[in-house]
């Protein structure tokens, strides 16, 4: 794999660089309300941007079908001209619009632009080859900076990279030394902070780590399955009935420490504004849910988290967006933010609650991709990686930049 000292050593000056960055942010009226994902970019558009090249940022946002104004990248390039100090031109348009070619023709040494939303395109999503080439028609070198959709085979992740000399931007770069050290060379003891809705999300990672990982400590709604898979009831709180048994198996394999909630924040839905505790075990009844974990249980999960080397939280405890049943993940956010160990953060609510809580940079590293740090976490190969080594290895020059963290 090739990464940006390398692009920036071979490049010609004036060389125009497509980056493929996550700017997928939450909009309110018509404004970015959270410019986490776009400051993350900086360091990899401002190297660009420094050595003189041109640079035409691309990404998504959000979930259109179709056309949709609501979703435009305009506030997202608003924002970054206000953060760069320095205008980024928003072309408004797909690529290969007459409109959108002439304003990237026109973008001078050291300048910025910024393509329309990708998925207004069917293409992207499709990963067809003539929005591909159309992407990389006018350019040059091709960046992914974008970590959080590695896992995807779209467009803009994979057959661009198919087409142009590719290169690994900071951000990517520093997300697979953080995740790779976890999956391959975790300091002892390693502990899982595992929380989320879902136990099928988590599964995966469960496995693969399993050997490696000397104890789970267990909150949220996928808590409720892995109660329920050890026969205590949770009430009207919501299971995934069909992993049971996945489940049980892995409560049930040996050398494993599994901590689960002892005692719980109920309340009749996720919509309650009050909460009252629960000692798990007697049966809550179908009007109560567990929405957040109880003192008793964070004094547990203090416990057994103390001797802990390394520590990575994928997922909040509680459904924190409520101040009612906040105090669980405010609690391990608080833990973790004056741990020694080295904590690693991933998924887009755990990073959500650690901006809540104030405690983002009082960590090591807070992934900008859930899903995709979950699948490299469960040793699956992602398309937009593969991509970036398989364009190295094409090379001509034979210039293959460093050892990938990650192999």
């Amino acid at each position: 794999m090739r990464y940006l000292t390398d692009l920036t050593a071979r490049a010609r000056s004036g060389a125009r660089i497509l980056v493929r960055a996550d700017l997928n942010v939450p909009l309110r009226d018509g404004a970015v309300s959270d410019d986490t994902r776009i400051r993350a970019t900086l360091p990899t558009i401002t190297t660009l941007l420094g050595s003189g090249f041109r640079v035409v940022l691309c990404s998504h946002l959000g979930r259109p079908a179709g056309i949709d104004s609501a979703l435009s990248l305009a506030p997202v390039a608003r924002a970054l001209s206000e953060l760069l100090g320095q205008k980024a031109c928003f072309c408004g348009g797909m690529p290969g619009d007459p409109a959108t070619a002439s304003l990237i023709e026109g973008l001078a040494p050291g300048e910025l632009g910024l393509l329309e939303n990708l998925r207004f395109h069917p293409g992207e999503k499709n990963n067809d080859a003539e929005f591909a080439q159309a992407l990389v028609a006018q350019m040059d070198h091709f960046v992914n900076d974008a970590f959080g959709t590695c896992h995807r085979a779209h467009a803009s992740v994979v057959g661009t990279a198919e087409r142009r000399p590719a290169y690994a931007g900071l951000l990517v770069e520093r997300e697979l030394a953080a995740l790779g050290e976890l999956r391959d060379r975790p300091e002892r003891p390693f502990w899982l902070v595992l929380g989320g809705s879902k136990v099928s999300d988590k599964i995966g990672v469960v496995a693969n780590l399993r050997s490696r990982v000397d104890g789970f400590v267990v909150g949220g709604g996928m808590a409720n399955t892995l109660l329920s898979a050890r026969g205590i009831p949770v009430g009207g709180s919501r299971v995934e009935e069909d992993w049971i048994p996945a489940a049980r198996e892995a409560l049930e394999a040996t050398g494993t420490r599994w901590e689960l909630p002892s005692d719980a924040i109920v309340g009749a839905d996720l919509a309650a504004e009050h909460g009252e505790p629960w000692a798990i075990g007697p049966d809550p009844g179908p009007d109560r849910m567990f929405l957040d974990i109880g003192p008793a249980t964070v004094d547990r999960f203090r416990t057994a988290l103390a001797p802990a080397r390394t520590v990575f939280w994928n997922g909040p405890l509680g459904v924190f967006e409520s101040p009612a049943f906040a105090g669980g993940t405010r609690a391990i956010a608080e833990l973790l933010a004056g741990h020694p160990a080295r904590v690693v953060l991933g998924g887009g609510d755990t990073a959500a609650a650690a901006r809540l809580f104030g405690i983002s940079d009082r960590v090591h590293h807070v992934c900008t991709g859930g899903g995709a740090a979950l699948e490299f976490l469960e040793g699956r190969v992602l398309p937009g990686l593969l991509a970036l080594e398989q364009s190295a290895a094409r090379d001509t020059d034979g210039l293959l930049g460093r050892v990938p963290p990650h192999v």
